[in-house]
């Protein structure tokens, strides 16, 4: 209510947005109207000069009228599409850093383009980021005439080699997905060379669908993964295990049965009973060791059982994940769209493909992660924009910083949106779904019906094939063709089922879109003109009968079969219908057997509805209904915020380790000379050793110097004379000391790398790229495991964050200690291998032609004289344990 006053006499904050920069609209149409005597080439030269004062220090606030009346004046002339004033509102709030929320059909792909070529002629690259494959393309394609106009470059880094895709971040202007970016931006800080880096930086990115990108997936942080070498789990037996449990309910702190499935926060609680048929099967095949399954060397049979146990109750089949091709794929939640090479950590994955009778794939080990929210921080500016991020402004102000700014429409909304109806059953709520489904057919009106699962929808669309319905199903499962029938979805009569939306990006235009068959018949070289124009002119007419009969019926109808979780979800299938202007309605059909009200609504609430409802065939139509599915849906959204908020509240802490690390690797990709490193890594590890035994300004009884020769030896593979030089120099202290134990080591490294000769570089940097990934791998992996458990410090009243950011950094300091004393040793270790003569042979006579070239250096190699070396515990993927900087797969694991 005091929001509802506060907008009746502020205004809403989108029209005071447009009001006080309208400024800015009137200096752009009047720089237009000189445009528009100007030819291409003129156009062409204006942006060079514009390009010109940027480079010599011009501001872009100071360009923005003048640019957005040139990129005006190009889209005009190259598409046929001239931006409207709340157009370039919405490329103002885009160059601000804001997210622009424009609704459906108001031409949020051409809005990009007025901010990304100010951006690209002040020389930024500007990554425009999308949410699938398609929409990269399409966009790209379809704007790159604009970009062209101006002697600008646009690319796509959707498939393709990494050349390929180098190629394309070369270009002004980059279109592709929120994961190619992302993981583009890893691989980039795992390269060995600064050849192979993908990336010029991250400057200025433009995100579509915003609220899709750094709201529904930024739970999931992106992660880079290789086969780990451990043995694999029972995973099988851990499913014909959970195959034996039955499942119960759990109440005041009571379970029946063996176990209780929290499907809010699917977590599985076992009940006294089911521990005892747990620790009782796994006796039975011998895997159980000393103890029950809660000590700490059985508790990874534990883990697994749990994996089993939410694989079978807690994770269904097309709805959370699918069956392609012998694989399971991943469902998004909120899209319906399948993601391919995306998988579920922790053994969630294998439980699955047990569950399903598939083959088995290995668990994996994290090589590079970053969390979605870390890597758009990253960025130095950052926009976006939907149709819908008002309920998730204040995520997007306090995680990214993001203003949200609602722009006006260009024409005034009509869509009708009705109350929600809410029946008792599921059933009946269906059975009513299909009959309005069967009205608005009779009457030539298209009908778009929105689902939250695919499970959902193929069954609508088995109720409708029983009643002779014509339909189109669009879910995960026809992901490659959800463009071209959300394109049709506003013919005549035509219905279309999706689930979560998909589809996104893609307007529905009434009447259907030809577009298509019009570029078709454009590009047909047998065909004469005069031909040519009398079929396009048949195709226009046809489109426009079309569209005065979808308009007369009422336009395009939204049937929603469930609430989503967000309102948010809700908000974008409603603004489907009512594009620029056109007729449309809404409504949204509900039962108490939905999961939402089912799980969130208030419990009490079920007895009062039965009672409301005494025919279940007819629905309730009052406000308190809606009020309820609110709260319930609020409640879902702070709580996916705050998952949300707790991945991102330790990750910042581990992001703080990896710009350490990631800045380390990059000076050492791009130094020319690689010895001013190793000897600051060489100094850093002897210092920090020899710091240890004998710490500065102390007395020198309580000098260790025993330990640290021990230390050094075991440390380094080499002795350090630290006793000789005090009974040699008496006047020694603890800083010189130190400082001649640095100077000796650094000296010896030296010496040992002069006889790899002056080409062995490249060999020093690998080594030492070499170091430092596989000790960020492990430390990753270490992070993983003391997050999962951090938070049972609560019970001991300590703050689980406060506690893992004190561990991790003490671990992170250990890792960079043994980064600089595994490069040490390695580079003590290091020897060049002169290959044997080869066995005398009978002479030949030389072959005719030029002579061979001589054979070139020996490879440097390690001294394999060392004291002996335990393999046992290497892993395949580890640096080999004898020093030679090589994985132990391709050294002494090849035996």
């Amino acid at each position: 209510m005091i929001q509802a006053l506060l907008k009746r006499f502020a205004g809403d904050s989108g029209a005071r947005f447009a009001k006080r920069h309208r400024g800015l609209v009137a200096a752009a149409e009047q720089q237009g109207e000189a445009l528009r005597q100007a030819d291409d080439a003129e156009l062409r030269r204006r942006a060079d000069d514009m390009r010109a004062q940027l480079a010599n220090g011009a501001s872009k606030d100071d360009l923005l009228a003048p640019a957005f009346a040139l990129v005006r004046e190009v889209a005009d002339r190259s598409l046929g599409l001239r931006p409207f004033d709340v157009q370039l509102l919405g490329g103002y709030a885009l160059h601000r850093g804001m997210v622009a929320e424009m609704k459906t059909g108001e031409g949020k792909t051409l809005v990009a383009t007025l901010p990304a070529c100010l951006a690209a002629l002040a020389g930024e690259q500007v990554h425009v980021v999308t949410v699938n494959d398609y929409l990269a393309r399409r966009d790209a394609d379809w704007m790159r005439p604009v970009y062209a106009g101006l002697g600008l470059t646009a690319g796509t880094t959707h498939g393709g080699s990494p050349e390929e895709r180098q190629a394309a971040y070369r270009c002004d202007i980059v279109y592709g997905t929120n994961n190619q970016f992302g993981f583009d931006f890893l691989n980039d800080n795992m390269v060995h060379t600064a050849a192979g880096r993908l990336q010029r930086g991250l400057d200025y990115a433009i995100i579509d669908e915003v609220d899709s990108i750094l709201i529904d997936e930024a739970r999931t942080p992106l992660a880079i993964s290789g086969v780990a070498g451990s043995a694999a789990p029972p995973y099988q037996l851990c499913d014909a295990v959970a195959r034996q449990f039955v499942p119960g309910v759990e109440e005041n702190e009571e379970i029946s049965n063996d176990f209780a499935a929290d499907a809010k926060t699917r977590q599985i609680h076992f009940s006294d009973d089911g521990y005892d048929k747990a620790e009782q099967a796994f006796t039975k095949h011998g895997l159980l060791r000393d103890g029950g399954l809660y000590e700490s060397h059985n508790l990874s049979l534990m883990h697994h059982l749990v994996c089993a146990l939410r694989a079978r109750h807690l994770f269904t089949r097309d709805r959370d994940y699918m069956v392609r091709e012998r694989r399971i794929v991943v469902i998004d939640e909120h899209t319906g769209r399948p993601m391919p090479g995306r998988r579920w950590g922790d053994g969630l994955h294998q439980a699955l493909q047990a569950k399903e009778g598939l083959a088995i794939e290995p668990e994996t080990q994290t090589l590079a992660s970053v969390s979605l929210q870390n890597f758009y921080r990253g960025y130095k500016r950052l926009a976006g924009m939907t149709g819908t991020a008002a309920t998730e402004a204040t995520e997007f102000r306090d995680i990214y910083g993001l203003e949200v700014m609602p722009i006006p429409t260009h024409r005034t909304m009509i869509r009708d949106d009705r109350n929600d109806l809410v029946f008792a059953r599921r059933q009946a709520k269906l059975k009513r779904i299909v009959a309005e489904i069967k009205d608005c057919v009779e009457q030539a009106r298209p009908v778009l019906v929105g689902t939250t699962t695919v499970e959902s929808s193929e069954e609508i669309a088995r109720m409708l094939a029983a009643e002779k319905i014509a339909h189109d199903v669009l879910n995960a499962k026809q992901h490659e063709r959800e463009a071209t029938i959300i394109a049709q979805a506003g013919m005549p009569g035509k219905v279309t089922i999706a689930t979560s939306m998909a589809g996104r990006g893609t307007d529905i235009v009434l009447g259907g879109n030809i577009e298509p068959e019009r570029e078709r018949l454009m590009q047909d070289e047998e065909l004469a003109a005069p031909e040519r124009e009398e079929k396009i002119a048949a195709l226009q007419a046809g489109w426009e009968e079309r569209h005065r009969q979808v308009v007369d019926a009422g336009g395009l109808h939204i049937i929603g079969t469930e609430r989503h979780e967000a309102r948010r979800i809700d908000n974008q299938l409603r603004g489907r219908a009512g594009r620029q202007g056109d007729p449309g309605s809404s409504v949204f059909y509900l039962s108490f057997e939905d999961p939402l009200l089912r799980i969130f609504a208030d419990a009490k609430f079920g007895g009062v509805i039965d009672k409301l409802l005494a025919d279940d065939d007819e629905p309730l139509d009052v406000g308190m209904v809606s009020r309820v599915i609110e709260k319930a849906q609020q409640r879902v959204e702070g709580y996916n915020y705050d998952i949300r908020k707790q991945l991102l509240e330790y990750d910042d802490i581990a992001n703080d380790q990896r710009r350490i690390i990631y800045d380390q690797r990059r000076h050492v990709v791009d130094a020319d000379d690689i010895r001013a490193i190793v000897a600051e890594l060489v100094g850093g590890a002897v210092g920090g050793v020899v710091g240890a035994h004998v710490p500065d300004a102390s007395p020198e009884e309580e000098w260790d110097i025993a330990g640290a020769q021990e230390q050094a030896r075991k440390s380094f593979g080499t002795d350090l004379p630290l006793q000789a030089w005090l009974d040699a120099d008496q006047g020694l202290d603890a800083r010189k000391l130190a400082a001649k134990a640095v100077e000796h080591i650094q000296a010896a490294v030296v010496a040992n790398l002069e006889q790899l000769g002056p080409n062995s570089l490249e060999f020093q940097k690998s080594i030492v790229l070499e170091i430092i990934d596989s000790n960020w791998r492990q430390h990753l992996s270490a992070l993983d495991h003391l997050r999962q458990g951090i938070g049972l410090r609560g019970f001991a009243q300590k703050n689980p964050k406060q506690e893992y950011r004190r561990e991790s950094l003490a671990m992170f300091n250990a890792m960079l200690e043994t980064i600089r004393a595994d490069a040490t040793k390695v580079l003590l270790a290091v020897r060049l291998r002169q290959d044997p003569p080869p066995a005398a042979q009978p002479a030949v006579p030389a072959p005719a032609g030029p002579v061979p070239p001589p054979p070139g250096p020996p490879k440097p190699v390690v001294n394999r004289q060392q004291p002996p070396v335990d393999y046992s515990k290497a892993k395949r993927n580890d640096p080999c344990p004898c020093g030679s900087g090589l994985k132990y797969k391709r050294c002494h694991g090849k035996k």
